[in-house]
């Protein structure tokens, strides 16, 4: 099962989900069976490495980095991931717009699997500056998606 969480640079969510994910991952001794990546759908900041003020967040919960570069989205994303989790509307406009033919179905919205929260997305801290905020919010969402996954492996 392969994951891809997606914003609009690369820098900031989807590499703060990526890395919260990737450890939820580990700690359900799930590594073997499920991959994360993420990507963004722009490449204005594409071979940066994630923004200071994520890694600050990641760091004050002991979360590695792994040393992420931000890139864009491509063909081969939409052809090997199973979810393309994306963070905000316009993700979703722009995520679904650039999928191959037939492959939109797999672009979903952040908190589509929360109850009571579909519809709603995560701003963008780069704009914000609430980067807490930002870690909040996935550490709402994130663990629902865990639990769709899970029940499809």
């Amino acid at each position: 099962m392969k994951v891809i969480f997606v914003c609009l640079g690369n820098i900031c969510r989807s590499p703060m989900a990526e890395a919260m994910f990737k450890q939820m991952v580990r700690n359900a001794n799930l590594q073997d069976q499920i991959t994360v990546d993420s990507a963004g759908t722009s490449d204005i900041a594409a071979g940066l490495p994630a923004d200071s003020r994520t890694k600050k967040i990641l760091d004050k919960y002991n979360i590695p980095d792994d040393g992420m570069i931000a890139r864009q989205l491509n063909d081969r994303d939409y052809e090997e991931a199973d979810y393309i989790i994306v963070m905000d509307q316009m993700n979703m406009v722009d995520a679904k717009d650039m999928a191959p033919v037939g492959l939109a179905g797999k672009v979903h919205g952040i908190y589509e699997t929360t109850p009571g929260k579909q519809g709603h997305w995560i701003s963008d801290p780069w704009i914000t500056h609430r980067f807490q905020e930002t870690y909040d919010s996935l550490s709402e969402a994130l663990p629902n998606w865990l639990e769709r996954i899970k029940k499809e492996l």
